[in-house]
C-alpha cells in the first residue's frame, strides 16, 4: 500500500530494486489528443494516436518497483496537434504529475509543464512498442522520457534523492535521442526543452530542487494534516532552495516549473499562517517571480486582507 511508502521508505526503496514486475503498472495516466487545429484530415488517425499513447503509458512497465493498483502514479498528457503533414505530427504536450498527501483526500501537483518541442512520425495504426534498451521512434522516446521523469520526481517526493535511477534512465533516453536529430533533445538548444528540464534535476547548480521535492512534500505537506504549523514551517524553509537555484541559475526551467506547480497551492498553505511566515515566503519568492505579484500578495497577506 502507498502508506508503506511513508512509514518504511528506506526498506521500500531497497525492495524496489529487487522487486519482480508482478504487481500493477506504475501509472494511471489520462491521455488526450486535441486535433482541432487540423482541418481536412481524417480524424481517426488522432483517435488511434490517443489510444496508442494511452495503452503505452498505462500498460507497459517502466521499472521493477512494486505498485499496488491504488498506488499508481496519477499523471496527464495533453497533446495539442498544430500540424500534420506526410505522417509527421507537430504540436505541444502539456504534462502534469500529481501525488496524494498522506492521510488526506488532497492531491498536490508535482509537475505542470508544457513541452513545445513535440515532433514525431505517426501513421494511423502504427504500433508503439516499449523497449528498455533501444528507442523504437521519437514518439516512444518522448513517452519513455516522461515516464522516467515522472518516476524520478514521484520517488524524490517520498524519499530524499529516491528517484536517482529514473533520472539516470531519462538521461540515457536523452543521450540516445540527441543522435537522432529531432528537436527538443539537444543540450543548450533552448532553456526549456527536454534536455534542459532533466538537467535542472541533475546539475549541481539546480539539483536542490530535488531536496525541495522531499522536504516540501514528505516533511511538509504530509505533516500538515496532523501538525499544520510544523509542516508549514518545513515548507517555508524548503523555499530557500528555490532562492538558491535563482542565485545559481536564474534562467533555469526549474524556477518556472515550480511556479506553475506550486504558487496557487502556496496561497492556500499560507492563508492561515502567522505574518512572520508569510513575510518570509514572500521575501524569498518576490525577486524570483516579479510578474506574479497578484498571487504573491495573497501569500503575503494571507486570509487577513487588512494586513
Amino acid at each position: 500500500m502507498r502508506r508503506n511508502r511513508y512509514h518504511n521508505i528506506a526498506a521500500l526503496v531497497a525492495l524496489m530494486a529487487v522487486a519482480t514486475p508482478a504487481a500493477a503498472q506504475e501509472f494511471r495516466c489520462q491521455v488526450e489528443v486535441n486535433s482541432q487545429k487540423i482541418e481536412g484530415t481524417n480524424k481517426s488517425v488522432f483517435e488511434s494516436l490517443q489510444s496508442s499513447i494511452n495503452d503505452y503509458m498505462n500498460e507497459n512497465r517502466f521499472s521493477t518497483a512494486t505498485f499496488s493498483p491504488n498506488e499508481r502514479i496519477e499523471c496527464r498528457l495533453y497533446l495539442t496537434v498544430s500540424e500534420y503533414e506526410n505522417d509527421r505530427v507537430k504540436g505541444d504536450l502539456q504534462v502534469q504529475l500529481s501525488r496524494p498527501v498522506y492521510n488526506s483526500s488532497y492531491t498536490t501537483t508535482l509537475m505542470n509543464f508544457k513541452d513545445s518541442k513535440i515532433e514525431f512520425e505517426y501513421r494511423d495504426g502504427d504500433p508503439l512498442t516499449y523497449n528498455e534498451t533501444s528507442q523504437q521512434s521519437n514518439l516512444t522516446a518522448i513517452l519513455d522520457y516522461y515516464a522516467y521523469l515522472f518516476l524520478g520526481i514521484d520517488f524524490d517526493s517520498f524519499s530524499l534523492n529516491g528517484g536517482q535511477q529514473y533520472y539516470d534512465r531519462a538521461q540515457s533516453v536523452v543521450q540516445a535521442a540527441q543522435s537522432g536529430g529531432e528537436v527538443g533533445w539537444k543540450a543548450f538548444e533552448d532553456t526549456k526543452n527536454r534536455a534542459a528540464v532533466l538537467s535542472s534535476f541533475m546539475d549541481n547548480n539546480t539539483s536542490g530542487i530535488r531536496r525541495l521535492l522531499y522536504d516540501y512534500h514528505r516533511k511538509g505537506l504530509d505533516e500538515m494534516v496532523t501538525s499544520p504549523d510544523k509542516g508549514r514551517a518545513v515548507i517555508t524553509e524548503s523555499l530557500k532552495e528555490i532562492g538558491t537555484i535563482y542565485k545559481n541559475a536564474p534562467m533555469s526551467v526549474a524556477l518556472s516549473m515550480f511556479r506553475d506547480a506550486k504558487l496557487d497551492e502556496l496561497v492556500n498553505i499560507y492563508s492561515q499562517a502567522p505574518s512572520t511566515e508569510r513575510e518570509a515566503a514572500y521575501e524569498i519568492l518576490q525577486p524570483i517571480y516579479p510578474t506574479d505579484m497578484e498571487r504573491l500578495e495573497k501569500i503575503k497577506k494571507g486570509s487577513d486582507q487588512s494586513n
